[in-house]
Parts: structure tokens; C-alpha cells; sequence
């Protein structure tokens, strides 16, 4: 396995060789019957030499474009075919060398990454040369599918719809693109019908099509009355995922007829950025058919470093398990790749927004007539095949690029930044931008991530301060700061990237270590960690609040430190994710309207330390679990200030509730509350955050007597009519390590299978903070992990992924709270 302990730096000569690939084949058609053959490459991973037969058709320098060869004039009955690849990081050095006008930085990643240089000068997923959380494997090969295609008189290469909401007439109307090669040399006439069966509409048109390539647009319109019952596409939480089936069938005088099955979405997107009363700046926020939504979720980072280990039940899982941590949202981050299109099909269907990058990312990037040439053919390839997706709500140029310029992140003299600045507008602005409008009408596009969205645009596309907080979107990351603070996050109009890093569990790290490496400092701890400090940043992180563990016993502190960097991780965020979520309907000292938070980041490349919330393999972190507490549509937010207890209730329903507000109050040494407080007829408006219960803490300690601040907690829970109900959530008075009665609870679980789920009956001797269920590597999660358990008795579900049974789950069973770290 590549992964396993230090084979990333064993196999290091595979990428630095060239490799060739081969094969013979015997043509399965007649090929006098057939006017124009091709020999069509979906991806290859990189840089290439393509032959048949020993001549040569092209070369290939774009992991992320398509390739087509006509080779009707050399195919034969029976073949030889190559692709002759050349080194990635080699080529990457050379093109490097001969830009010699000016460096283009940055050159080499940081020695902590352990990378290879210069992935800025191939066009290649810019993370297989290493990153900050994940291993150098510059692989090279045909990594999407490669076929041959046959045919006479014309035929169908792309196909797209996208749909559009005509206000003045309140109509539907779908826009169909078709792109053809036609091979007659005179062009081709013939019959196009689309046919919506559940609409009951159907339209046909006729066409012409010229010779060569070109794309004919067809506009359907649904008429008013069916247009008033079309079901649009709606996000995870906020409604139906309705798709309508439709066929395009063309009927052309030439040749055979084409039929096209296809699903048709109705949804609009608007990206609104306009003033705020009583705020300078401009809003950042995305309305879906008409309606303001909260953009709730994370970050998409490619799901392995061989992508063809990405299999349809991979996807399916990570994406699955982003919808039931109730997310609306993913960025797909642009140093990764374009992902494959069962990705996004499957955000379609569940209803995943998408905020799509292009591939560019923390670095800057050259401009010659060939680079910009591929990138040109890139994005107009990419854009063509991803725009019926209903799930892409915007374009994004680039990954942190403007930030890198405008702070100056690579040290340019400030005589040079001209040069640079000019080059940035050249490729974002000039070109992706402009094939992109010109490709897709339909959904908004944005330059750079941070960015300050049209007040970049009016600086000439590079802001002064790109996380500037009255406009766009920020990066927000800190670590030495202590994460409970709310006060050291920004109040932003949108958070697209912040977190806080954690080890995954040690079923997961097991897998690819030997028993020398289970120490947090072992060199394979240090080896896996690629973010320079990580591991010391956790530690001190997690000691503002927990004592760090001091067994004597090597393994069981190592599995100590895991849980408690997992423990902080989901702590950190939770705080973090509330603050944004609670600052959605205020504007304080010109700051607020926060309309989105995409913490950073979902998934793993490979089993180390990474800001993910699900594992390499798809383990739920304790954050995912938290995840889907602080994303839930409704739930009350705890923040403390200058000694003032406020409860906001946040929700993304789209009705307002009269609600019961609980507060209980805890002595850390009893299962017996303090003290509870009912509050009814709270009401919590629609799609908003408003604070519904203010206390100073003073009064709160008092009105529970023998209450201090270390040895008392706060849970508390919103429940309404028709089973109605928030997440229970909680508030510390202290730190933990502060706390003053907390016991060792004797924790135990009888388990019991129900259908195809098992059922564990948990019970507790005392209060427990961050109760932990671990089954080790049996695939699967819980309905609720990580949790302050303040009764004695609860009931968790577990939802296996692959067959399993009640002894493998009570042998592998693991629980764990705060207290079991010594």
C-alpha cells in the first residue's frame, strides 16, 4: 500500500521516471464503413505522446481537458497503441527553467510537506505534489476512461440543459446546448423534439447543422399554466430534489437518429451582494428560486490520491454523510481536480450545493500563449460538461490567489507587482472568465476565494484586503488563540474556509503503522503531520481547557491524545460555526449578516492528522458528529458576554415557531439537575438568529444554589409542537480541567440488533462530557457521538455500512469520556 508508513517517500522514483503505456487491439468494426474514427482520451494525468501504429497523433500537457484524435486515416485492423508519458515533476522543473523572463512563485512547498517543486508549471491536480495535509504521489496515466468512436455523417459531443426563471412572464424555460462534429461537407438538416413527459410538454424543432464542429441552443419554453406546477430544486433542508425526465430525440435527413435521455432541474441562483443599513460594505449572500439561503457545510479535497480508488460507494458515503450531518453545501476546492461527474450527480440528487473552484490554488501562475491556450480549452471543457448540474450554484477562478498577491505572500518587491497583478487578470479575468460567461449564463462567477466580490472588481479584480469583513468571503484560521472565545472570529458576511486540525481515530491510523509508531511524537507522527507545528499546535490548543494525558502505559496515552485532539477539534468548530450562525440576522458595529460557513474540510487524502471531519475510509470524526448538532435546521446558541448569558434561536425553517426553551442546570458530581427553567412562547421567525433569552451569570448561579462557575454546566434545547425539536446543546462555565466535582463515570452498553441497525442502551454513573463510541474498523456510524451525557441512561443507533452483528460490535465496542484520560 502506498499509504503505509513512509512509502510515500520510498516510492518516490515512480514519479521522477517516465512510463509508458501499451497495448495491442484488434479493431471490433469494419473500418471502410465509417467516415471519421477517433481515439477520445476522457483524462490523462499528464504529459504526454500519443501513437497508433507508430505514428504520432498529438501530445497531452492537461489533466483536466479532454483529448480527441482522429486517426481515420491510421487505424487498421489490427493495432498497436502508446502513451508515452513523461515525468510530471520533471517536466514541472523544466517549464519552470525556460520561463525566464520572471520567477513565478512559489518554487518549492515547505519541507514539512516533503513535495516536489514548481506544480504551478503543469496543469495537474496542484495537490499530488504534496500539500498541508496530504502526500506527494505525481502520479502519471490515463486516469478516466479512453475509448474509440465511429461515426458517419454527424455526431452528438456534448449535451447540456440549464434552466431559467422568466419573471416577467412567470415561465420556465430550459435552454438545451447539443455541440456536433458534422462530417459531410455540406450541412445537415433534420428534426430536434423534446419531450417532458411529466410537464406535458413537448416542442419540436428544426435545425440546421453546419460542417466541422459547432453547437446549436434550443430554448423549450413551459408554457405559464405548467410553469406554475413545476417543483423546482431545492437544497438539503429547505425542500424536494425534483428532476423531471426528458428526451431530446434528433431526426436528421442523414444518417441515424440520436435520442438523449436526460433530467431536467428548475432552480435559480443569485449570488446578492448589495448594501446593508446601518453597515459599510456590501452583503455576500445566495438566494435559491427567490429564497435567501444559509449556506451551511465544508470542503472537498480530492478523496485519494489515485483517483481511480474513488469508486461510486466512496463518493457515495462521503456525500451521504455530509447531507446527514445536515449540510446544504461543498466547496470543491481548487487544488484538487474537477471531480467526476457521478460526484455530481449524486449532489443532485441529495441536494448538495456546490461552490465549484476552478484549478488554481495558492500560487501564482504563468501566462504564455500555450498555457493560457490549455487552460482555455480546460475550462471551456469543464464548464460544458458540469453546467446541467443543478447542484453548481457558482464559478470561483482560484484558491486564495488574490489574498496571495495582495498580502504579499511570496515576498515581491513592490516594483515587480505590476507584472503579476497583470498576469492575474490575464488568466482569471480575461480568460476563464470570459469563456465562462460566455458558456454559462446561468449561474454566478466569482474571481478568487477570499475575495470582496464586487469591491474587487471595482479595484481592478485585486482588493486592497480581501478579508476585509464588509464584503465577499473570508479564510479565518487561528491557532494559538483559544478556540472558545467567540470574540477572536471575524464577523463576516460569509466564512468559506475555517478550522482546526485532529488525528483520525487509531483503527484508521493502525491500518498503515507498525506498533513502533503509535507515540505522538514517533517519526511517523511527525512524518504524517504536514502542517508546520500541527502537532505541538493541538497540544496547546487542547491544554487552554483539558489536561493532557500521563499514562505510563505508551499506547493508551497515544489513544489519549487522539481523542482529546478530536475532542478540541469538534469543540473548536462548534464555537466557531455557531458564532457565524448566530450573527446571521445582526449587524454589530457595522459587522454581521454572516450567510454562510464551509468549515475547513470534509474528507481525507490519507490516513494522518488534517482539519477533516471524516476519515480516510469514511469514519465519522467526533466533529461530524457535532456537525450534524451545529448545522441542525433549528437550535439554540449559548454566547457569553461581559458576563451576560444569551440564547439565540437560530433557524432555517421556513416558517416562524412558538417554542419551549429548556435550560437545565448541572453540578458537575449530579444526575440530578440543579435547577430548570421552562421559558414558553418563545417565538423563532423563519430563516433568521434572534436572541430569545438573556441572564447575567451571576443570576443564573444564584438562582441555582451551590452553583459556581466550575461546578455547574448549562444544557439547554428548543421543542415545539408535532415532535418539533433542537439538538440538546451545552455551554461551559469553565474549562474543564478547572472543573470542580466531575467523577469518573462507570460507563456501560448492552447491545441489541433491530431490523438491520443495532441498538446500544447506554448507562452512565455520573455525568460524562464527550461520551465516545468506537467500533474500531467496522464500517458504519452512530446517530450521536461525542456527546455531554447528563442522564442515566441513553440511547444511541448504529447504522452499519457492510454486515456486521452484535458480538463483532460488543468486541470492538470502545467507550470513552473525558474522564477515562489519565
Amino acid at each position: 500500500d502506498p499509504y503505509y508508513r513512509f512509502n510515500d517517500l520510498m516510492y518516490r522514483w515512480i514519479s521522477l521516471d517516465n512510463w509508458t503505456y501499451s497495448r495491442t487491439f484488434r479493431t471490433p468494426f469494419d473500418i471502410r464503413k465509417w467516415q471519421k474514427v477517433n481515439l477520445v482520451f476522457e483524462g490523462v494525468d499528464t504529459v504526454a505522446q500519443i501513437l497508433i501504429n507508430n505514428i504520432t497523433l498529438g501530445r497531452t500537457d492537461n489533466m483536466f481537458n479532454r483529448y480527441s484524435f482522429d486517426i481515420t486515416s491510421v487505424i487498421k485492423e489490427v493495432n498497436f497503441v502508446e502513451v508515452r508519458f513523461l515525468s510530471a515533476v520533471s517536466y514541472a522543473a523544466e517549464q519552470s527553467r525556460c520561463h525566464k523572463a520572471y520567477s513565478i512563485p512559489p518554487a518549492c512547498p515547505p519541507p514539512v510537506q516533503k513535495g516536489e517543486c514548481h506544480a504551478n508549471f503543469i496543469r495537474k491536480e496542484q495537490c499530488s505534489f504534496s500539500w498541508d495535509w496530504g502526500p506527494s504521489f505525481p502520479t502519471q496515466g490515463i486516469w478516466k476512461d479512453v475509448r474509440i468512436e465511429a461515426y458517419n455523417h454527424y455526431h452528438l459531443i456534448y449535451f447540456s440543459l440549464t434552466s431559467f426563471f422568466v419573471k416577467s412572464t412567470q415561465q420556465w424555460s430550459l435552454e438545451i446546448e447539443s455541440y456536433f462534429d458534422v462530417v459531410s461537407s455540406k450541412p445537415i438538416a433534420g428534426l430536434v423534439t423534446v419531450n417532458i413527459p411529466k410537464l406535458q410538454t413537448q416542442q419540436t424543432f428544426s435545425v440546421e447543422l453546419q460542417p466541422g464542429e459547432g453547437s446549436i441552443v434550443l430554448l423549450v419554453n413551459i408554457n405559464k399554466v405548467r410553469s406554475s406546477t413545476v417543483e423546482a430544486w431545492w437544497p438539503n433542508g429547505h425542500g424536494k430534489q425534483t428532476g423531471y425526465y426528458m428526451t431530446t430525440t434528433f431526426i436528421m435527413e442523414a444518417g441515424y437518429q440520436i435520442e438523449k435521455f436526460s433530467k431536467a432541474y428548475f432552480r435559480t441562483v443569485e449570488l446578492v451582494q448589495e448594501p446593508i443599513p446601518g453597515s459599510p460594505g456590501l452583503s455576500f449572500y445566495f438566494r435559491i428560486n427567490g429564497q435567501p439561503i444559509f449556506i451551511k457545510g465544508s470542503n472537498w479535497i480530492p478523496a485519494d490520491s489515485f483517483q481511480d480508488r474513488v469508486t461510486n460507494d466512496t463518493l457515495w458515503l462521503l456525500l451521504k454523510s455530509a447531507a446527514d450531518a445536515n449540510m446544504n453545501a461543498l466547496r470543491v476546492w481548487g487544488g484538487g481536480v474537477y471531480e467526476q461527474d457521478e460526484f455530481y450527480d449524486i449532489c443532485d440528487e441529495i441536494g448538495i450545493m456546490i461552490w465549484q473552484d476552478f484549478m488554481f490554488a495558492c500560487a501564482l501562475y504563468p501566462t504564455d500563449q500555450n498555457y493560457l491556450e490549455s487552460v482555455r480549452a480546460e475550462v471551456s471543457y469543464q464548464v460544458r460538461r458540469l453546467k446541467s448540474h443543478p447542484s453548481i450554484i457558482l464559478w470561483s477562478g482560484n484558491n486564495e490567489n488574490e489574498a496571495a498577491i495582495a498580502s504579499n505572500w511570496f515576498s515581491i518587491p513592490y516594483a515587480d507587482r505590476e507584472i503579476y497583478i497583470k498576469d492575474y487578470v490575464m488568466l482569471y479575468v480575461k480568460n476563464i472568465r470570459e469563456i465562462v460567461l460566455a458558456e454559462d449564463k446561468s449561474r454566478p462567477f466569482i474571481a478568487s476565494s477570499p475575495t470582496n466580490g464586487l469591491e474587487s472588481v471595482k479595484e481592478g479584480w485585486l482588493s486592497q484586503n480581501p478579508y476585509d469583513t464588509h464584503y465577499g468571503d473570508t479564510h479565518f484560521y487561528d491557532y494559538s488563540s483559544d478556540c472558545w472565545n467567540w470574540t477572536v472570529y471575524p464577523k463576516t458576511r460569509f466564512a468559506s474556509e475555517y478550522g482546526f486540525q485532529s488525528w483520525p481515530s487509531f483503527s484508521t491510523i493502525e491500518k498503515v503503522s507498525s506498533t513502533d509508531d503509535w507515540s505522538y511524537t514517533s517519526n511517523f507522527s511527525l512524518h504524517r503531520q504536514h502542517h508546520e507545528n500541527g502537532n505541538d499546535q493541538m497540544l496547546q490548543q487542547i491544554e487552554y481547557h483539558f489536561r493532557l494525558p500521563q499514562s505510563a502505559d505508551p499506547i493508551k496515552k497515544f489513544k489519549d491524545i487522539i481523542y482529546l485532539t478530536q475532542v478540541m477539534q469538534a469543540q473548536c468548530i462548534k464555537t466557531e460555526t455557531e458564532f457565524y450562525r448566530s450573527s446571521q440576522s445582526e449587524i454589530i458595529n457595522g459587522e454581521g449578516h454572516t450567510m454562510g460557513a464551509l468549515y475547513w474540510q470534509l474528507n481525507d487524502i490519507w490516513q494522518a492528522p488534517s482539519w477533516a471531519s471524516l476519515e480516510y475510509g469514511g469514519k465519522w470524526k467526533l466533529l461530524h458528529y457535532f456537525a450534524q448538532n451545529f448545522f441542525a435546521p433549528l437550535l439554540p446558541v449559548a454566547r457569553e458576554d461581559k458576563g451576560v448569558l444569551y440564547i439565540y434561536g437560530v433557524s432555517d425553517l421556513h416558517a416562524d415557531h412558538k417554542l419551549t426553551l429548556r435550560v437545565v442546570v448541572h453540578t458537575w458530581n449530579s444526575l440530578e439537575p440543579v435547577c430548570t427553567l421552562a421559558k414558553d412562547g418563545v417565538t423563532v421567525k423563519a430563516q433568521s438568529a434572534v436572541p430569545i433569552y438573556k441572564e447575567s451569570i451571576n443570576d443564573l448561579l444564584e438562582r441555582c444554589r451551590n452553583c459556581t462557575r466550575k461546578s455547574c454546566v448549562v444544557t439547554f434545547c428548543l421543542a415545539g409542537e408535532g415532535g418539533l425539536q433542537s439538538p440538546m446543546n451545552h455551554h461551559f462555565l469553565s474549562s474543564l480541567k478547572d472543573a470542580v466535582g466531575l467523577e469518573k463515570a462507570r460507563l456501560r452498553a448492552s447491545v441489541s440488533q433491530q431490523d438491520d441497525i443495532y441498538i446500544f442502551a447506554l448507562q452512565t454513573t455520573a455525568i460524562a462530557p464527550f461520551v465516545s463510541l468506537d467500533v474500531g474498523s467496522i464500517k458504519g456510524r452512530f446517530s450521536d457521538n461525542g456527546f455531554l451525557m447528563t442522564e442515566k441512561k441513553k440511547v444511541v443507533v448504529f447504522y452499519p455500512w457492510e454486515p456486521t452483528s452484535v458480538a463483532e460490535l460488543e468486541k470492538s465496542l470502545t467507550l470513552t469520556s473525558l474522564m477515562d484520560v489519565v
